[in-house]
């Protein structure tokens, strides 16, 4: 493995470690989805519009984070297969400044751009 690539993996991992951190801080552990409704759903009918406003919020950063874990889960697993900085869809090499602002990346900003608009 090349030192780009190493430093690659360590700063991937350190984002994964960070964000898990940050999600337990969070939450006072780790919560799941269930654990988070029924604990709104206790508070009383006279805040029932705020409990479902801060459950919603709840549950799209929830979301945010499982897609984050996950991007770097496969950033990692790209890595392992030694296809790290490929482009997903389209194959050509995605630039280092792309990779060092956002070392999840799957995509090339083309394909990435296309990707959102389609998804």
């Amino acid at each position: 493995m090349n030192s780009s690539n190493t430093l690659h993996r360590e700063r991937l991992l350190r984002e994964r470690d960070q964000l898990l951190q940050r999600i337990a801080q969070e939450r006072g552990g780790l919560v799941s989805r269930v654990d988070m409704a029924a604990e709104h759903d206790v508070r009383d009918s006279e805040n029932r519009a705020q409990a479902i406003s801060e459950r919603d919020d709840e549950f799209a950063m929830n979301e945010h984070e499982t897609a984050e874990l996950g991007a770097l889960a496969e950033a990692l697993e790209r890595l392992d297969a030694g296809h790290y900085g490929e482009c997903k869809d389209c194959g050509i090499e995605i630039p280092e400044t792309r990779l060092n602002a956002y070392p999840a990346a799957l995509r090339c900003i083309s394909c990435q751009t296309t990707f959102e608009k389609t998804h």
